[in-house]
């Protein structure tokens, strides 16, 4: 288990999800007990990284004697290794290329194997496909946090506040939305509402596409 150990791990809004819906405590505490921020790929808004555990071998907090206590549930890192995933959106039409890299750690004994896999069979295998979907979304709001929208009001200030607990505290996201009445905003089918007030992805999803329209005035939202 020495790939479960010393290791830098980003985590996105979707692997918060998954976690606290796992560990069955709200994302509020899930931020606070098994998350520390740092500085992102740009100064505009902060990076999320797993918190290790405070001994020498720095393990995973979810590590334990039989193993990993959130496999079903563990963050899109994990589900991807060996691989490293990047992702190409100069394309034309909007769309968006992944192309994967093959890391090789001396301590990975899954590279003495015998099996042979395509990405694609690993993607399949490993139940990739929700995970990058959900992360090519949050790539495209960070995307936007780059242009620096909360110009004149610094870090740390009410919008970046905002768009952070949209991101990463959907259980604060859904106490706000109720008490705004946000979904009664905007041109959503019954059968839309009733899923995001239930489903903590779908409502990550109308927080995405929210947080657009609060910080560009542009989104798929429809607003009445």
């Amino acid at each position: 288990m020495s790939c479960c150990k010393n290791v830098n791990m980003f985590l996105y809004p979707y692997d918060i999800v998954r976690l606290k819906n796992c560990l069955q405590i709200d994302s509020e505490t899930c931020m606070r007990l098994y998350t520390r921020l740092v500085k992102g790929e740009h100064p505009y808004f902060p990076a999320v990284m797993l918190k290790l555990k405070d001994n020498e071998e720095k393990a995973c907090p979810f590590l334990g004697e039989g193993g990993c206590s959130v496999y079903h549930d563990r963050p899109s890192a994990c589900r991807s290794y060996p691989l490293e995933r990047a992702v190409d959106r100069t394309l034309a039409r909007g769309r968006c290329q992944d192309y994967y890299f093959l890391t090789d750690h001396a301590y990975c004994l899954g590279h003495k194997e015998n099996n042979f896999y395509s990405v694609t069979k690993w993607k399949r295998e490993q139940q990739l496909e929700d995970y990058n979907g959900m992360n090519d979304r949050w790539a495209e709001i960070d995307t936007i946090f780059a242009t620096n929208p909360w110009k004149g009001e610094g870090s740390g200030g009410p919008k970046q506040q905002m768009a952070f607990m949209v991101s990463y505290d959907v259980d604060g996201f859904r106490s706000l939305a109720v008490r705004e009445r946000l979904l009664e905003q905007f041109r959503l089918t019954r059968e839309q509402k009733k899923l995001i007030r239930s489903d903590d992805t779908a409502l990550l999803q109308f927080g995405f596409e929210w947080l657009k329209l609060f910080m560009t005035g542009k989104s798929s939202l429809m607003q009445l």
